[in-house]
């Protein structure tokens, strides 16, 4: 089966300004990469290469570059689905994380049917839900109250709230109030502090979170600091969860030694960032060998990545709230049978949208 690639770009439009540890966000350039079946070109796989200004290694100047050059290298020297794996394990792409996603999830979907099931389980078949947190971002203080509020009324008993950009003693407040509304065993938070603690504040200001009963903190600290982690790690009254810190360690003996170093309580997996799915896979298995958790995260792609994660996840016996809840941010998102009730993801009997015409 030759293959014929085509790189579609399109910029998702924020419902807010999304603010983050940096920096405000309005929009997020994404690009569709269709792969079909040049004899049968009604047969397409889609997949998404969506990575984040100032965390994905890949966003780069010359990432549209890259992208043209492996949809000519495609589509000139007729590749076959072989070709195609033999390039995604290639040292083409060891720096190129989001397109190693988005070309193997374009690949699964062409294989099994063009119809945006890469994996038949309970999930993708309708039967069974995913449990989301819902994830509140940073802002003012009346923002993040705003949002909250919203949240808990919407049924969610997970919530995950991105703290650093506010005052300490304010962020502080906010989870009291949370807590004098719904207890731990009513209602689990989650705190991602995106690596903004000093490393000589950050016991510190743990054991001050911990009397409000939290599930775990995102990398306290930022990345690149091993031993400040372990320790950190070694002593915390709070369970930590890496995430940053995973960016970029993709040979597996650099994974290996990561995790039996740093002794993490969970890792966080966002497979635009990780390398896709065969390489969250990887991670998984690594970690649960050494009884370490981990979950699952959407890293603000459309509906289109969201799927491909959300239906990988759920080839695995879940029990706790992943971070699947993203597609909702944006007023031109790709409409999916991708649906949240009551904290849950479900994928229903809706109807998937047309993509955007290429440019």
């Amino acid at each position: 089966m030759p293959l014929q690639l085509s790189v579609t770009p399109h910029q998702l439009q924020f419902k807010f300004d999304a603010r983050t540890s940096r920096g405000a966000m309005r929009t997020h350039q994404v690009y569709y990469l269709q792969l079909c079946d040049s004899e049968d070109q009604k047969l397409t796989g889609i997949g998404e290469c969506a990575p984040l200004q100032g965390l994905s290694i890949d966003a780069r100047p010359d990432l549209e570059a890259k992208l043209k050059q492996f949809e000519k290298e495609v589509n000139e020297n007729l590749f076959t689905p072989d070709d195609l794996l033999q390039l995604l394990n290639s040292e083409d792409l060891r720096d190129w994380p989001a397109i190693r996603f988005a070309l193997e999830t374009a690949l699964l979907d062409l294989q099994r049917g063009g119809r945006k099931i890469l994996y038949k389980n309970d999930f993708s078949l309708g039967k069974a839900g995913i449990p989301i947190n819902g994830l509140i971002w940073m802002g003012e203080k009346d923002f993040m109250q705003e949002q909250i509020r919203k949240k808990l009324a919407e049924g969610y008993t997970c919530l995950k709230l991105k703290i650093g950009s506010l005052d300490f003693a304010t962020e502080l407040e906010l989870l009291q109030r949370i807590r004098e509304v719904a207890g731990p065993e009513d209602l689990t938070i989650r705190v991602d502090a995106n690596g903004a603690f000093a490393p000589d504040e950050a016991l510190r200001k743990l054991e001050r979170l911990a009397r409000y009963s939290l599930h775990s903190i995102e990398q306290p600290i930022r990345q690149g600091q091993p031993e400040q982690m372990q320790q950190l790690c070694a002593y915390t009254p709070i369970p930590i969860a890496l995430d940053e810190e995973l960016i970029g360690v993709q040979e597996a003996t650099q994974q290996v030694d990561m995790l039996n170093f740093i002794k993490p309580q969970y890792i966080i997996l966002k497979p635009t960032l990780v390398g896709g799915l065969q390489a969250s896979a990887d991670w998984i298995k690594l970690a649960e060998q050494r009884k370490i958790g981990w979950w699952m995260t959407s890293a603000l792609e459309s509906n289109i990545g969201l799927n491909a994660i959300s239906q990988f996840t759920a080839n695995y016996d879940i029990h706790m709230p992943q971070g699947l809840g993203t597609g909702q941010l944006y007023h031109n998102n790709i409409a999916s049978p991708l649906q949240i009730n009551k904290g849950w993801l479900w994928y229903s009997d809706g109807i998937w949208g047309q993509l955007p015409e290429q440019a």
